[in-house]
């Protein structure tokens, strides 16, 4: 294997599976996540509607094909650990959490950058 791919595969599966176990962690509101996110500001329902979506990302960064769906969710993963990063440092609550964060973020960044061919659309960006 090459060693992008391996890198690749590497950190697509760090950042999914945090992504599905985050996501199963927030539909069940388990107390650590359910206290951090009312200390945050968040309803708790907000919990199950992140979750869906982290767990439905994690899917769709794992099946074959579907590049324009993988987009969506390497865009969808940016905001939600962009999103809890301000949220963290706006509210000065669990700054211990920025690093963990910090460090997902960047895997998941670094996924979306090596991703192959066979998994990025083939449009070319035009500002």
């Amino acid at each position: 294997m090459h060693r992008r791919a391996l890198a690749y595969w590497t950190v697509t599966i760090l950042v999914t599976a945090e992504l599905g176990v985050g996501g199963l962690w927030d539909v069940a509101r388990i107390p650590y996540v359910l206290d951090l996110a009312v200390n945050l500001g968040y309803p708790s329902y907000f919990l199950v509607l992140l979750g869906c979506w982290k767990m439905l990302g994690a899917a769709a960064l794992l099946v074959p094909g579907c590049a324009l769906l993988k987009e969506w969710a390497y865009a969808g993963a940016f905001f939600t650990y962009s999103g809890a990063i301000v949220s963290h440092l706006t509210t000065g609550y669990a700054l211990g959490e920025l690093v963990p964060l910090t460090v997902i973020a960047t895997l998941m960044v670094l996924s979306w950058w090596l991703r192959p061919p066979s998994r990025r659309t083939h449009r070319r960006a035009t500002f």
